[in-house]
């Protein structure tokens, strides 16, 4: 059955991206969707192609202008009599000629190269008569040099940020639900007001409440601590609203029959509403993950340690006024993209049907 399933779900989706308006030949609409379509892919995914590459360039490449699609390292050679490895560049004589040579130093406009079979003879060269000699590179040190810089302490960042990250999506899913059941299947006065003042706290940004919710975590003594982040985002507005139009969709026959058994509010809501709002649930666990995931401003107010820091908080730590580890900060980025990567691919399936479903009374 589920390998029937799988087929039926495959030949679906090559069903749904193959089909078109015209019959025996595009239309001049399926052209202009395929276009759309393909210019969205570009927009939403460059960026992202981009600094994933970007994180395997070296320190020099990456400050090139104009900068190189992939990346690529300088060519070196060893040259007895020297320690470090010299750069290669392809020199252009007054000949015409075009010889390899190997820079000791440059100096302004000039540069003192060697032959790397001669290297007993030193050459000025014009720098604008030389052309460095690179090959495409990645530089995976960029990843080993992150995991030595922080000591360790990176780690740590990643377990703060999924202690935070699944702690908070699994309480906001039981407390926007139960808020969601008791405004969809309860009938009481007040629950259109309530409702709309949860709506309403959508127009309120979270900077204006900053100061008040810091001031609240210190009274609890909770600042420097990951619950001082936790608690002051565990009910969303927006996933009530999502569970809430999700669950008018779901029968009151059902209760009535699941009360008539005598079954406890409690156990409907466990046994029977949760189970039939996973779709939705999905989503709202989508929605959660994310924000809790790249959460920047909270964290920055509340955590105060070092070792409370969240990946978001340990990528700000590489700019300095000193100047910016691109290197370090690509890396990183990519890896804390990473695991937003896995949850949307496991979930996504959710995402349309949840939604959609939400919009049906």
């Amino acid at each position: 059955m589920t390998d029937l399933g799988m087929v039926k779900s495959g030949s679906s989706i090559g069903a749904f991206i193959t089909r078109r308006r015209g019959r025996k030949r595009l239309d001049w609409t399926d052209w202009l969707t395929y276009v759309y379509l393909l210019a969205g892919l570009v927009i939403m995914f460059t960026p992202v192609l981009w600094v994933v590459v970007s994180s395997f360039k070296t320190p020099a490449n990456l400050t090139e202008f104009p900068p190189t699609l992939l990346p690529y390292a300088a060519e070196t050679v060893i040259v007895e009599g020297y320690d470090d490895p010299l750069p290669l560049f392809d020199v252009t004589t007054d000949e015409g000629e075009t010889v390899r040579l190997a820079q000791l130093r440059r100096v302004g406009i000039n540069a003192q190269m060697i032959d790397p079979a001669n290297p007993e003879e030193r050459l000025t060269i014009p720098v604008e008569n030389a052309e460095p000699v690179r090959q495409i590179y990645l530089a995976g040190e960029n990843y080993t040099n992150l995991l030595s810089s922080t000591g360790g302490m990176i780690w740590r960042y990643v377990f703060n940020s999924l202690f935070i990250t699944v702690v908070a999506t699994i309480i906001t899913l039981i407390m926007n639900s139960m808020a969601a059941f008791a405004l969809s299947k309860y009938r009481f006065r007040g629950s259109n007001m309530a409702l709309v003042a949860i709506l309403a706290t959508l127009m309120i940004p979270a900077t204006v409440v900053l100061v008040p919710t810091y001031m609240i975590v210190a009274q609890l003594g909770l600042v420097g601590n990951l619950w001082g982040v936790i608690l002051p985002t565990v009910a969303t507005p927006t996933g009530v609203f999502l569970l809430r139009q999700y669950m008018l969709t779901i029968p009151d026959e059902l209760i009535e029959a699941a009360r008539m058994d005598h079954a406890s509010e409690w156990r409907i809501f466990w046994r029977i509403i949760l189970p039939l709002s996973a779709p939705a649930l999905a989503v709202v666990a989508i929605f959660s993950i994310l924000s809790r995931w790249n959460d920047f401003l909270l964290p920055l107010v509340v955590l105060t340690r070092r070792e409370s820091y969240t990946l978001q908080l340990a990528l700000a730590s590489f700019q300095t006024e000193y100047g910016i580890r691109y290197d370090l900060l690509l890396a990183m980025t990519t890896l804390t993209a990473l695991p937003l990567a896995f949850a949307f691919i496991f979930l996504q399936r959710y995402i349309t049907s949840g939604i959609a479903s939400t919009g049906i009374k």
